[in-house]
């Protein structure tokens, strides 16, 4: 089998925010909804082992479905706002759509399922179409849709299924809107509903079984901030002595009975206890999962719970009175977050997760060395809303990403002592914003401009804390760091003022803490709050959420103002001396593309020439040149014109420039980007074309030789949809071929190899070399692709020290590997390594 052209590297993604979407297998695998598809991530390896595309709209539930035995599962259900439920099956180590159950007419929002004692699967789903549907999927891959149980106006938030104690007999319990908990049994192939538990006083968000011993336990969770524990267990024949033994006081049972076969057995319910220690709505309550002892599947008695207060509970009973009584509790004091939608717990209860309103899991770890101390863990991250742009550092060693979630995020490689791969992760949130971010330019290390759906551009500066710690997590050594930056002068970290958008520096001066003295005369009102809420941190692993919210910002140092509009895109080039900048625009005056000199923070000039929104540029690799291209369907390019000693900074002046009659191109022009050399430019459109222009061939004489023609210089590469990202990989292929890779709207990525010299009539010049398959594609348009600026993988590098000749075959074996960054609107940064040789 040949070595695979394309592998995905890391996946950055977050769960949805509806409250049923993380499930925890009991083969150790989190399952979890992200945008339109299913992640599956491994806690232990902490990356994505694999990514589900199947459903059109977004995942709101996902849901394991356990083995009796405890075994890795093989099936997993989930449900979205396209109306769907789709099963998917394991098979060669792979999950694949196995059964759709269509017949709901509003988004599921929550599901649950089984295997029945003739080994087929039940499921239960709940949508906002006010009904909950029971559904029995066989082996031949189809679904039955069994009983459709309507429930008026109101909505099911959760539902969960078990099999009665002793007869095999389904049961489903439904929390909704109405307060109350809703039971119903399978008798003769109906569900039939069999009792309404009533006491919570507000909306039931969460109900969750759990078997132990021959009974039931039934937990809700509700709005009114409260928990519910049921339990439910058979009664044998009619018990009467008790009934009239008046001084012992008993919890009042509800009794149903269930018919199977002609055997009628009866059941008894009664509440078991009521928890409070929650001080908002609880969202979510999970049972620790069952484990053998002794050849005995055992079920311990400890409950999770999640809540809007922003912490996890772990309920037990006491030895001894078996009163149940808090045992821990973890989670956050203070910030500006919402709180916790839901929760799991580990095969083995060793760790916990939640998920939050932003999409972040928060992940806890049981201490091994104190008892009952849990402390956070390292756990995926990334954007909870479309990724619009991203960038590789110059050096190629982490990656910087801007979304429409408001966020500045930095992914960078990291290895954990002892293990042979690195992982990716998120290590500082340079930017939280209170607009939409739009587009970023890398000024050098570290430095960045940023552009949101706001007239202003900010630049920001990385503090020596974010320094300190990328050194430590990357392994650079700091001093190499802290000499290519300006150290003297750079703050410790950031914060953001109360009512502020703009993030300031803090110093070193603003960390010492205030004596007594000081702190009895308030020299003026700001005094008496105190602004920075940052504290430094010494990271070794990559910081868990609350610290990324705090305690990574970087500060703002520059504003740019002149656009009339909202930021669209930005580039800088590769010396890092001139930033170019343009807004949205539906007249000329606002096309015009703005330069910006880095050392001044001035503008330099601007270029007037659109007449749409110009949608991205590029400076080609020796700087000389700026490229624009715009949704007026043509392109311009601008030539640096040579420094006098009069105007010592860089002017740029039109160079060529396509027409309304010579424009090739019928629609938007998406994307653009350099060749590696200089020579041509690549342009893609919404008309699913892409196209190489070129040569362009700079001379150093006066102005008298007019611009020479550039023009298409491919033939014209028909990609099949409209092809949004377009980038030239730095390293050219081993027979001196040009390397491209196209995104297109659907979310796949493809690979070209593009050729030159080839006669370009017959359209041989390009040859396909690649393509993302079904499990490694975006499900949603690709947004912008970037190429690491040199060879070799990011983090593999600092690989082995000792061994010279090892050391030898290990830059081969890196410098056949080139890496590509693509970011999408399904919410994903997505990081590829390609393999040239396999090219």
């Amino acid at each position: 089998m040949a070595a695979p052209v394309i592998e995905t590297c890391h996946v950055a993604c977050c769960a949805n925010r509806t409250p049923n979407v993380v499930s925890w297998g009991r083969g150790g695998t989190i399952a979890f909804g992200t945008c339109n598809s299913v992640a599956l991530y491994d806690p232990q390896e902490r990356k994505v082992v694999a990514v589900l595309n199947g459903h059109t709209g977004r995942v709101n539930a996902v849901q394991w479905v356990y083995k009796e035995d405890g075994a890795p599962e093989c099936h997993l259900v989930s449900g979205g706002s396209d109306n769907r439920l789709i099963l998917w099956e394991a098979g060669d180590g792979k999950f694949a759509q196995s059964v759709e159950c269509k017949g709901h007419t509003g988004p599921v929002c929550a599901v649950d399922a089984i295997y029945t004692e003739d080994s087929k699967i039940l499921v239960a789903s709940s949508a906002s179409d006010s009904t909950v549907r029971l559904w029995l999927c066989s082996d031949t891959k189809e679904a039955e849709c069994l009983r459709n149980l309507s429930f008026g106006s109101g909505f099911m938030m959760d539902v969960s299924l078990v099999l009665l104690p002793g007869s095999g007999v389904p049961i489903l319990a439904c929390g909704g809107d109405d307060s109350r908990v809703h039971l119903y049994v399978q008798a003769n192939n109906q569900f039939q509903k069999a009792m309404t538990l009533q006491g919570h006083e507000d909306w039931v968000r969460g109900v969750a079984w759990a078997s132990t011993g021959g009974e039931l336990l039934l937990a809700s969770c509700s709005q009114d901030s409260l928990i519910r524990l049921w339990r439910l267990r058979a009664k044998s024949g009619p018990d009467t002595s008790a009934e009239d033994d008046h001084t012992i006081i008993k919890m009042k049972e509800d009794i149903f009975e269930v018919k199977e076969r002609d055997v009628s057995s009866v059941f008894a319910v009664s509440l078991e206890t009521v928890l409070a220690g929650h001080e908002n709505w609880v969202y979510g309550v999970h049972w620790q999962p069952p484990f053998y002892k002794g050849g005995e599947l055992q079920q311990p008695l400890s409950l999770l719970s999640a809540s809007m207060d922003k912490t996890m509970i772990l309920w037990a009973p006491e030895e001894g009175s078996g009163v149940w009584i808090e045992q821990v509790r973890v989670g956050e004091v203070g910030g500006n977050t919402l709180g916790f939608y839901g929760c799991q717990m580990s095969p083995d209860g060793s760790m916990i997760v939640a998920h939050a309103f932003h999409g972040a899991l928060h992940l806890w770890c049981k201490d091994q060395d104190k008892e009952g101390e849990w402390r956070p863990g390292v756990v995926i991250s990334g954007h909870f809303n479309a990724v619009q742009d991203l960038s590789w550092d110059p050096e190629g060693e982490f990656i910087l990403s801007v979304g429409s979630d408001q966020t500045t995020r930095l992914f960078t490689p990291w290895r954990k002592q002892h293990s042979e791969q690195a992982t990716w992760h998120e290590i500082s949130r340079p930017q939280i914003h209170g607009y939409d971010m739009q587009c970023l330019a890398m000024v050098g290390r570290f430095q960045f401009v940023s552009g949101a759906d706001e007239k202003v551009l900010r630049v920001f500066q990385a503090p020596r804390n974010f320094v300190e710690n990328f050194a430590n997590i990357s392994g650079i050594p700091k001093q190499k760091l802290l000499t290519s930056s300006d150290s003297a002068n750079l703050p410790e970290g950031a914060s953001t003022p109360a009512l502020g958008l703009s993030n300031k520096a803090v110093f070193q001066g603003d960390l010492v803490p205030k004596t007594n003295a000081e702190e009895e005369q308030f020299s003026s009102v700001s005094d008496q709050y105190q602004e920075s809420y940052f504290h430094p941190l010494n990271l070794t692993e990559p910081p868990p959420e609350d610290h990324l919210l705090q305690n990574t910002l970087w500060p703002e140092v520059q504003k740019l103002y002149g656009h009339g509009f909202e930021m669209f895109c930005l580039v800088s080039d590769s010396t890092g001396t001139v930033v170019a900048s343009a807004c949205k625009a539906s007249k000329a005056e606002h096309a015009a593309v703005l330069l910006w000199s880095t050392t001044t923070w001035r503008q330099l000039q601007s270029l007037p020439c659109h007449t749409l929104t110009v949608t991205q540029m590029a400076f080609s690799p020796d700087t000389q040149l700026l490229l624009a291209v715009s949704r007026d369907r043509t392109w311009s390019l601008w030539r640096r014109n040579p420094t006098t000693s009069e105007s010592p900074e860089p002017m740029f002046s039109m160079y060529a420039r396509t027409g309304k009659d010579t424009a090739i191109h019928s629609r938007i022009i998406w994307s653009c980007d350099w060749s590696p050399d200089s020579k041509y430019f690549v342009t893609s459109s919404r008309d699913k074309k892409v196209i190489v222009w070129g040569p362009c061939i700079l001379e150093n004489s006066g102005d008298s030789i007019p611009s020479p023609e550039i023009k298409p210089c491919s033939s014209i590469l028909d990609v099949g949809d409209s092809a949004t990202a377009v980038a030239f990989c730095p390293v050219l292929c081993s027979d001196n071929s040009y390397l491209l890779s196209v995104g297109l709207e659907c979310g796949r990525i493809l690979l070209y190899r593009w050729s030159p010299g080839q006669e370009p009539a017959g359209g041989h010049d390009w040859s396909s070399c690649g393509e993302t398959d079904t499990s490694q594609s975006h499900a949603l348009a690709v947004k912008r692709l970037r190429w690491r600026p040199r060879a070799g993988r990011a983090g593999q590098q600092n690989g082995k020290k000792d061994g010279q000749t090892d050391r030898e075959s290990e830059i081969e074996e890196e410098s056949s590997w080139v890496q590509l960054a693509s970011a999408s609107v399904d919410h994903s940064v997505k990081i590829f390594n390609i393999n040239k040789q396999a090219l």
